[in-house]
């Protein structure tokens, strides 16, 4: 298999965009006088929280041939992460986003994702991308959304599948970016079996069960994640039953547990800090789980590993540009009791 001699230890896939940040930390959207420019996207997080902790990481997304693509491509070049795969898509735009900071729960989100280049991701694209040459390959959610992208996905699932990578979905559920919230639950079941590892929120994998509409309240919309009801435990056995050997439940502050194929759950506590704002703390989390899993460890130790990292970064003010050092989450965890 190629990954007997991995290029890479981590390739990530999915959105990249501008994001920009309100400096005006507790005033209302429509009060906000300046931002600051950033990179995000929960593929892009990842690649940049995975390199930072030590992983050869590279990102496969698409941007725009415009000045905000450049921003991002210089900023991916100086963090380390491989971005010789990523395709300059003429006639798109790369993506943007805006964010609000109103602690401590209010954290209003506007996208841009017209004609966003990232969905333009062709099954070309892949078959130019190293998946076959990374021990480990993740990918979000939203990239099924919408084609091209979708069959994109599912062809780098496959072919990572099969050449014997770990193989990471994060749900990276947003609402907005589906033409019915049913549809989500229906394409994340139908690639489930190229997946080894499922990442999201307990709202997430609730929505990944939802039958019909009424199940739905949304009640949070800035945030682009409704409120689902129901038992978290059945969504995620309905889950592992599609062929992963773990669900993996974020939990913010009560830290996180995995869901095993065995039946067994893992738990593991969280940190606790003073948030600034919760942005980019699933996506710290998924950079230091997978590591943990990359090294070999244990289920408790990788995901306290994650819940370090997403510590970390909800005490600062962005998302990639400030995902934590290998050195420095270790230290944290050793001076938060340890693993």
């Amino acid at each position: 298999m190629a990954t007997e001699h991995p290029e890479f230890d981590l390739v990530t896939m999915g959105r990249a965009s501008l994001d920009l940040y309100s400096n005006d930390v507790g005033a209302p959207f429509i009060e906000i006088k300046s931002f600051a420019a950033y990179v995000g996207g929960s593929p892009t997080n990842i690649a940049v929280g995975a390199r930072r902790l030590g992983l050869r990481a590279a990102l496969l997304t698409a941007l725009g041939e415009d000045l905000v693509g450049d921003f991002v491509l210089n900023f991916l070049e100086t963090e380390g992460v491989a971005t010789e795969f990523i395709p300059r898509k003429p006639g798109t735009r790369t993506s943007a986003v805006l964010l609000g900071i109103e602690p401590p729960d209010r954290f209003p989100l506007v996208f841009y994702r017209e004609n966003a280049a990232d969905i333009q991701l062709t099954i070309d694209d892949v078959l130019a991308a190293p998946i076959e040459k990374a021990l480990a390959f993740e990918f979000a959610g939203t990239n099924l959304a919408k084609e091209p992208s979708r069959s994109a996905t599912f062809l780098a699932a496959e072919r990572a599948s099969r050449a014997g990578a770990k193989v990471f979905m994060d749900l990276d559920f947003r609402a907005d970016q589906w033409h019915d919230i049913r549809a989500f639950g229906l394409a994340v079941r139908a690639i489930l079996k190229h997946v080894h590892v499922v990442i999201g929120t307990e709202q997430e994998i609730k929505a990944t069960a939802v039958q019909q509409q009424d199940q739905l309240v949304i009640q949070h919309s800035q945030l682009s994640e409704p409120e689902v009801e129901g038992e978290l435990d059945p969504a995620a056995r309905m889950l592992l039953e599609q062929g992963p050997g773990a669900v993996v439940s974020k939990r913010g502050a009560q830290g996180a547990a995995v869901y095993l194929a065995n039946g067994e759950v893992v738990e593991a506590p969280g940190f606790r800090v003073r948030v600034y704002k919760v942005l980019g703390a699933g996506d710290a989390f998924a950079s230091g789980l997978i590591y943990g899993v990359l090294k070999g460890w244990d289920w408790y130790r990788s995901i306290r590993m994650g819940n370090a990292c997403g510590a970390i970064i909800v005490t600062r003010p962005g998302c990639a540009n400030f995902m934590p050092f290998e050195q420095e989450a270790l230290d944290f965890v050793e001076q938060h009791g340890g693993f």
